[in-house]
């Protein structure tokens, strides 16, 4: 994790700084000041590592206190930490430093709100691939933050056969066999249906995991009840995951059907950066 954060700040601050802070020209060299980071709005913090790092990869002798860690919520005018450092290097880092705090902080948020939804079910709030492109491994670790299960990394540690799969590899239980070869040691297989027929195909393939995808909550209900029936009869554990048109209103009702796992893509892709600001004091 820590390549990936340093990799992540390393394109940020290139990408911002280019060939010089031009604009942090007009403070003395030598000036040094002490900011406070304030939240404007209740969240759940996350991203202290990338945040620091940005900082300290300028000026490692900045100094740094927190008052709170990743995964805590914070409350609107809390002070999250004091910076004090060259006045110059604190302006240069500021902007990618909380633009890896407010966005990391929002999906914690996010998911916070949905893992708060289903509490006292046995369902789970999952994640999705639907990432910012080079921001997964964080945006999952936020997710984590939050109190989210993570799904598969990436196309490398899980198989989900989804529904252009079937199609262009012949159907359900030829998918299921082939994948089920292929498939290295410890990597799940997951295949995804649309319908309470295709769920029949999907169990008496050998299924292990299955992704129920816009299935509405009687249907659910449903394909809890057939699942727990050829469990019982196969002596096999199979997992239910429920995934499309689930938002917050709806999220309880989904949990409460018995399905395992609920994945949701807004977790990562349909947020909005908490609200923090910088200051010198």
């Amino acid at each position: 994790m820590l390549d990936e954060i340093e990799n992540n700040v390393r394109i940020a601050l290139r990408e911002d700084i280019g060939t010089g802070d031009l604009t942090a020209l007009l403070i003395p060299e030598q000036q040094t000041l002490t900011a406070n980071v304030m939240s404007r709005e209740t969240a759940v913090l996350c991203g202290t590592q990338w945040f620091e790092l940005c900082f300290k990869t300028l000026a490692p002798d900045i100094q740094m206190r927190w008052h709170v860690r990743d995964g805590d919520t914070i409350a609107a005018q809390q002070t999250l930490c004091e910076i004090t450092g060259q006045a110059r290097t604190l302006l240069t880092a500021e902007r990618s430093a909380l633009n890896f705090l407010q966005m990391l902080s929002a999906v914690a948020t996010q998911t916070r709100r949905y893992v708060d939804a289903i509490v006292g079910t046995d369902a789970v709030i999952v994640d999705t691939r639907k990432t910012l492109p080079g921001l997964r491994l964080a945006q999952k670790y936020a997710v984590q933050c939050g109190g989210g299960v993570n799904h598969r990394i990436g196309l490398y540690d899980g198989i989900l056969i989804k529904e252009n799969h079937i199609a262009a590899a012949g159907g359900i239980a030829q998918t299921l066999k082939q994948a089920q070869t292929i498939a290295p040691g410890g990597v799940f297989i997951q295949i995804e249906v649309e319908s309470i027929t295709q769920l029949h195909m999907a169990l008496d393939a050998g299924a292990a995991m299955i992704l129920l995808d816009n299935f509405a909550v009687d249907q659910l209900n449903e394909a809890v009840a057939i699942t727990r029936k050829h469990s019982q009869m196969s002596d096999r554990k199979i997992i239910l995951e429920a995934s499309g048109n689930i938002g917050l209103e709806n999220v309880r009702r989904i949990a409460g059907t018995g399905v395992d796992r609920i994945s949701i893509g807004g977790l990562t892709k349909n947020i909005q950066a908490v609200d923090l600001s910088m200051r010198f004091v």
